[in-house]
C-alpha cells in the first residue's frame, strides 16, 4: 500500500463497478501499490466478478481483503492508511464516513462516481459531502457538480481524473491493419510498406457489435424488449459477424444497479446462433468489436478510447432520465436501423476535450491527494465529519440495515426498517412533488444537474 512518497492509500468498495473504478483508478498512479478492502453488502462483488474488474489494473487478488462491516474499523486502525478511497453507492459511502470517523488515525477521504455521471444527481453530491475530494472525469462534469453544489449549499472540493479504463490505447495488430513503418517512393512511382523485421502479434478481424446493456436504461420493458429484437434483427442481417451481449452479472450475482427485465429473459430461447453473451470484461469484449451500442454506458467512452465507432441509442428520446444528453452534439447518436445496417460513428473532435477526452496533463486528482496529505500530516487539514443522524439512533440503524442488508443482524437494525421503509417512501414521494422551479429537474434536459431525487426506484436492499 505504500509509493516511493510513503503514502499508503486503502480503497473500500462494494459492487462491482465501483470495485473495477476503484482499482482502475489506483492502478494508474505509477508506484502505487494500493489494498482493496471489499466490505459485505447484498451488492459486493462475486470473487469472479472481482477476477473481471481486476483484470488489466495491476491489481491481484492479494490485493483484496474481504470483510464484513463490523470489522471493517478494526482492519483500518492497524493499516492506518494516509488515503481512502470511498467507492460504492452514496449510502455505502456515508455509512464507510461514519466508520472512517470513528478513526483514531484520520486518513484524507477521496470519492467518485464510476463511470459518466451527467446529469449531476443530487444525492451523488449529497451523500459525498462529507468527503475531502471528489473524483471527476471530465471539465463538463466539474463545472455541472459545481454547479449543483452551490443550488444546494454543498462544497465539496474536486479534480479531475481520466476515466481510467478508457485512456486512448492502441488494439493489437490485426491481419488487414499490418503496420506500415515507412512508405517509400520506388522506381516506377510505387509505394510500398515496409513491414517490422520481428513479427507482430495479432488477433482475428474485429467484426462483433458488442452491446453494453445497463441496468437502469430505458426503464420500461418495451423499450428493452424493442432493443432485444433490434439485437436479433443485427445478428439475422449478418451471419458472419457475431452480435455480443455485454452482461455485468452472471445467475445468481449481484450488480450495482438492479436489472428488473434482464436481456436474458428479453432474448429468445432459439435465437441466432451468431447472437451470443459475455460476462468477461468490456476491456476483453472490445478486442473484436468493430461497433459498440449502448443507451448511455461508460463503455462508450472505454470504446472510443480503442477507437473503436459508437451507436447511443436515441430511439426512445434523448433525456435526463435516459442519462444520454451528454452524447448532445457528440455524432454519436443514432437508432435501431443504423445498428441492424451497422452504421457506427466516430465523435465529433470538439466534443471531446469537455468530455472526457481532456489532455492527460490535466488529470491532477493524485497531485491534489497528495497536498491533502501533505496538510493532513501538517495537522492543516481538519475533519470533515459527518453529523449525528438526523432521528438519532433509529434512523442511524435504519440507514446500516439499508445499506447491509442481511449482514445486518442487529434488532436494532430490523426493528428501523420496520418503521422507516414506509416513512422513507411517504418521505420520497413528498420530495417528487415538490420540484424545483429554476431547471433542475429531471425533465429539462438544458442543464447538467438534477435538484430532483431520481427516477430510477433503485433500492440497495435486494
Amino acid at each position: 500500500m505504500t509509493d516511493a512518497a510513503g503514502i499508503r492509500v486503502v480503497a473500500i468498495a462494494d459492487a462491482d463497478s465501483f470495485v473495477k473504478w476503484s482499482a482502475a483508478l489506483l492502478g494508474s498512479v505509477p508506484g502505487l501499490r494500493p489494498h482493496l478492502l471489499l466490505v459485505r453488502t447484498p451488492l459486493t462483488a462475486s470473487v469472479e466478478q472481482q477476477r473481471t474488474a481486476l483484470a488489466g489494473t495491476g491489481l491481484r487478488s492479494e490485493d483484496v481483503t474481504r470483510v464484513g462491516f463490523a470489522e471493517a474499523a478494526g482492519w483500518l486502525e492497524g493499516q492506518r492508511p494516509d488515503v481512502v478511497l470511498l467507492a460504492g453507492r452514496g449510502p455505502f459511502v456515508r455509512l464507510m464516513g461514519r466508520v472512517i470517523d470513528s478513526l483514531r488515525h484520520r486518513p484524507v477521504t477521496v470519492s467518485g462516481l464510476p463511470g459518466m455521471a451527467i446529469p449531476a444527481q443530487r444525492g451523488a453530491l449529497d451523500y459525498r459531502r462529507h468527503t475531502d475530494l471528489l473524483v471527476v472525469h471530465s471539465h463538463r462534469e466539474q463545472r455541472a457538480f459545481a454547479e449543483l453544489g452551490r443550488h444546494i449549499g454543498v462544497a465539496v472540493p474536486t479534480a479531475l481524473a481520466t476515466l481510467p479504463f478508457a485512456r486512448r490505447r492502441e488494439r493489437m495488430l490485426r491481419p488487414e491493419r499490418i503496420r506500415v513503418e515507412a512508405l517509400a517512393a520506388r522506381p516506377g512511382g510505387v509505394a510500398v510498406a515496409e513491414r517490422p523485421a520481428r513479427p507482430v502479434a495479432v488477433r482475428p478481424p474485429a467484426t462483433d457489435i458488442v452491446f453494453a446493456a445497463q441496468a437502469l436504461v430505458p426503464v420500461a420493458r418495451e423499450e428493452r424488449a424493442e432493443i432485444a429484437a433490434t439485437l436479433v434483427r443485427a445478428a439475422e442481417a449478418d451471419p458472419a459477424r457475431r452480435v455480443v451481449v455485454k452482461l455485468r452479472s452472471r445467475p445468481g450475482e449481484s450488480e450495482t444497479h438492479l436489472e428488473r427485465d434482464p436481456y436474458t429473459e428479453l432474448l429468445p430461447t432459439r435465437r441466432p446462433k451468431n447472437l451470443v453473451y459475455s460476462h468477461g470484461s468490456m476491456a476483453s469484449a472490445l478486442e473484436s468489436a468493430a461497433g459498440l451500442v449502448t443507451v448511455s454506458s461508460t463503455a462508450a467512452i472505454e470504446a472510443l478510447a480503442l477507437g473503436i465507432p459508437v451507436i447511443a441509442l436515441d430511439s426512445f428520446g434523448v433525456s435526463k432520465s435516459l442519462l444520454n444528453t451528454v452524447f448532445v452534439g457528440s455524432g454519436l447518436l443514432g437508432g435501431r436501423s443504423e445498428v441492424v445496417g451497422g452504421r457506427f460513428r466516430h465523435p465529433h473532435p470538439e466534443w471531446l476535450r469537455d468530455n472526457y477526452f481532456h489532455a492527460e496533463a490535466e488529470s491532477t486528482w493524485w497531485d491534489r491527494v497528495q497536498e491533502l496529505v501533505a496538510l493532513r500530516r501538517a495537522g492543516a487539514l481538519p475533519a470533515r465529519r459527518l453529523p449525528a443522524a438526523r432521528g438519532g439512533a433509529l434512523h442511524a440503524a435504519w440507514h446500516r440495515a439499508s445499506v447491509l442488508g442481511r449482514e445486518d443482524r442487529t434488532l436494532g437494525g430490523s426493528l428501523a426498517l420496520t418503521i422507516g421503509a414506509p416513512a422513507t417512501r411517504m418521505l420520497s414521494a413528498v420530495r417528487r412533488r415538490s420540484e424545483p422551479t429554476d431547471g433542475g429537474t429531471w425533465a429539462d434536459a438544458a442543464t447538467d444537474y438534477t435538484l430532483e431525487p431520481n427516477p430510477f426506484h433503485d433500492s440497495i436492499r435486494r
